[in-house]
């Protein structure tokens, strides 16, 4: 593996560390530069707001339903990359689904999606689970 140099003011060169591309999967960084279904949805059945607030990440869903189904759903994002992923990649892993199949949705069929996370950035899968789980439940009232 090649590590990437700068160039210091007295001319010697030092590794760059931390790279993004170092540090996320094809499939995240695909979710945060092309995420899927962001905004929010018009008339929505639910639309919930949840915040770490360890580091601040915030994600809001809002979602439609007919005949049981999730047939609308958009995500809103403040916060790192791996909470946007993860917003992006929750949209589409439950789009279409019945309301009981997405609360069977695990977190790790989440992390799989966006190809893993750095255990640093794990919180960005269970804000997202959280999100879904609370909009579910206010869905099914």
């Amino acid at each position: 593996m090649r590590v990437a140099r700068k160039e210091t003011s007295q001319g010697k060169s030092r590794p760059r560390h931390g790279t993004i591309l170092g540090m996320y999967s094809r499939e995240l960084l695909d979710h945060f530069e092309h995420p899927r279904n962001a905004g929010e949805v018009t008339n929505a059945d639910a639309t919930v707001q949840v915040e770490n607030p360890a580091c601040g990440d915030i994600l809001k869903l809002s979602l439609k339903i007919a005949e049981g189904r999730i047939v609308e759903i958009c995500f809103l994002a403040k916060g790192c990359v791996p909470a946007m992923a993860c917003g992006s990649a929750l949209t589409e892993l439950v789009r279409g689904k019945t309301i009981e199949a997405a609360c069977g949705l695990q977190r790790e069929e989440l992390v799989q999606a966006v190809g893993g996370l750095p255990e640093t950035s794990i919180h960005a899968s269970h804000l997202a689970m959280d999100a879904l789980a609370a909009a579910l439940k206010q869905a099914k009232i």
